[in-house]
């Protein structure tokens, strides 16, 4: 390692004294040019270059588009994602309009005032218009930018439709994990990091009857349709939840629960009809660097109609159903209710049990006489 490190030292010193000595060939070659008014051939070539550069590159950059278009983001499936594509294509086109405009001007004015001897410059010292213009429009441009982003973000990010179905994602190195409500209600039970251990992966507190019903699941579902509200955590360390497809993006940030809601539009099924591929997939990608294992860390999706959404839904055993071990922590005052979840049978009603203290109390009777 020593040696490799001495051999660059060496390379970049020999490197270093190649570039002082041209800058010196340099200077004295301007010194020894000034007060000559002669433009030299560079400056012609140079000036030649201009409109060749600036037709290549443009011709180059628009070829460079059409190629890459198949590659860009894949078709929206969700209602906001068509909103969002919209929104992002008209600031596409405003920034490329004033991109080609503002290098046209700087290409031609170089071209056309390059070094002339019988030219003078014209010096202004101030144009208040000028500056004015220059300063107003592309403030007022990127006003009215910034507001229909905040619009459509807004939308998004703000109180969810009261009919959302409610889908919490918790991330954590490396891998994702999705808790529902059962069938019962649309409500998640409360968490409590710790609760965390090897099986209770999200701390589920098994204190909150709201908890009893909730199903975890590696696999994210979503409803087709209607609205979804993805609630977003994350276990240890930063992470960002993306669905391409679904134009959803948010981080998800330890301590900070964030959250948004959309509605899908195709099933996936529908998305496997229409992409022509049979093993296509919806997925959900960190897009935040969180530590050796990033790049594996994904999340299969499935977009199902409404109705085959609350059959699978319905087909799944809870938490508390697949690990009965946790009724330990479950209040007493609950604990009946809790069992109902978790597939056990409840304790035998009194009038039930009457008949049995009866024949003990008989039993005990004819003992005594005996």
């Amino acid at each position: 390692m020593v040696y490799i490190v001495g051999l660059l030292a060496a390379v970049l010193l020999v490197l270093t004294l190649v570039v002082l000595n041209r800058m010196s060939v340099f200077t004295k070659g301007f010194a020894a040019g000034a007060g000559s008014d002669k433009p030299g051939v560079a400056n012609k070539i140079n000036g030649a270059l201009l409109p060749i550069v600036f037709f290549g590159g443009s011709l180059a950059g628009v070829w460079s588009f059409i190629e890459s278009a198949p590659k860009f983001l894949p078709a929206s499936a969700s209602e906001h994602g068509v909103h969002t594509d919209t929104m992002f294509w008209w600031f596409m086109a405003i920034v490329t309009v004033a991109f080609f405009l503002t290098s046209a001007l700087l290409f031609v004015f170089a071209f056309r005032y390059q070094y002339d001897p019988k030219r003078r410059a014209t010096f202004y010292p101030d144009n208040h218009r000028l500056e004015l213009a220059w300063t107003v429009i592309p403030a007022v441009v990127m006003a009215i930018m910034v507001f229909m982003g905040w619009r459509v973000w807004r939308d998004i990010t703000q109180e969810a439709p009261a009919d959302a179905y409610v889908v919490e994602v918790t991330g954590k190195q490396f891998n994702w994990i999705a808790r529902y409500p059962g069938v019962d209600d649309n409500k998640l039970g409360s968490y409590n990091y710790k609760l965390i251990d090897a099986t209770n992966e999200v701390g589920i507190d098994m204190s909150d009857e709201a908890s009893f019903d909730d199903v975890v699941s590696s696999t994210l579902y979503i409803p087709k349709g209607v609205p979804v509200l993805l609630k977003i955590r994350a276990r240890d360390v930063l992470h960002s939840v993306f669905l391409p497809h679904l134009r959803v993006k948010m981080d998800a940030v330890p301590g900070m629960p964030t959250k948004f809601w959309f509605k899908a539009t195709k099933s996936t099924d529908e998305m496997k009809a229409e992409t022509n591929d049979p093993n296509f997939e919806y997925r959900l990608n960190c897009t935040e660097i969180c530590g050796p294992g990033h790049f594996s860390m994904k999340m299969n999706v499935v977009v199902l109609e409404e109705d085959e959404f609350k059959a699978w839904l319905k087909s799944q055993k809870s938490f508390l159903a697949m690990n009965t071990g946790y009724l330990e922590r479950v209040p007493a005052r609950l604990k009946a209710k809790a069992m109902k979840y978790a597939g056990e049978a409840e304790e035998a009603p009194a009038e039930e049990a009457a008949p049995a203290d009866s024949t003990a109390s008989a039993a005990g009777a004819a003992a005594s006489l005996r």
